[in-house]
């Protein structure tokens, strides 16, 4: 049985291996990367899924502002490679629009593969002209509206939006709260 449910501190190990394996070391030299570096995930939206006691996947969403329209950042999104096919990407990808609905976000950008998140409503036409600070495939650059129309006119840069992550005392180093 698998449960989605928020991040919790104690999860980073478990959710850094994860990345780790599902993208290595390549995951750091990404524009997306830069937009959340030193920056804490939107409130509510860093969830995990956990399988027989063991974290299994995750995925966290970002604040931005993509050309001057609030929205959110979705990713990375990981699930243990051996569990590929099962469903469980779907069943946490779905939580997690949800959930930033409830929220009352107003649309979620994201660089992924577009086969893949076309069964969520993400789209390169809702891109429009709004572009990354850094390299990527434009042909990868999606978005959704949460609510119709959200990004009409957008246009220009993403930037980073969200909470900086508080300075740590010497020796500690920060985690996203329980």
């Amino acid at each position: 049985m698998i449960q989605i449910r928020d991040e919790r501190a104690a999860d980073c190990a478990a959710r850094e291996h994860l990345l780790d394996v599902c993208f290595g070391e390549a995951r750091f030299t990404k524009t997306c990367e830069r937009l959340r570096e030193g920056r804490l995930p939107s409130d509510g939206l860093a969830l995990v899924v956990e399988m027989d006691g063991r974290l299994v996947a995750t995925v966290r969403l970002w604040d931005v502002e993509a050309g001057g329209t609030p929205a959110l950042m979705l990713g990375p999104i990981a699930v243990d490679p051996a569990l590929h096919g099962l469903g469980i990407g779907n069943r946490l990808m779905r939580e997690a629009l949800s959930r930033a609905t409830a929220l009352g976000h107003r649309a979620v950008i994201l660089v992924g593969d577009a086969p893949y998140y076309a069964r969520f409503g993400f789209t390169h036409e809702r891109v429009g002209t709004l572009g990354l600070p850094g390299p990527y495939a434009p042909e990868r650059f999606l978005a959704l509206d949460l609510v119709p129309g959200a990004l009409d006119g957008a246009s220009g840069m993403v930037r980073a939006t969200g909470q900086q992550v508080p300075s740590a005392l010497p020796g500690e180093e920060f985690r996203v709260a329980a």
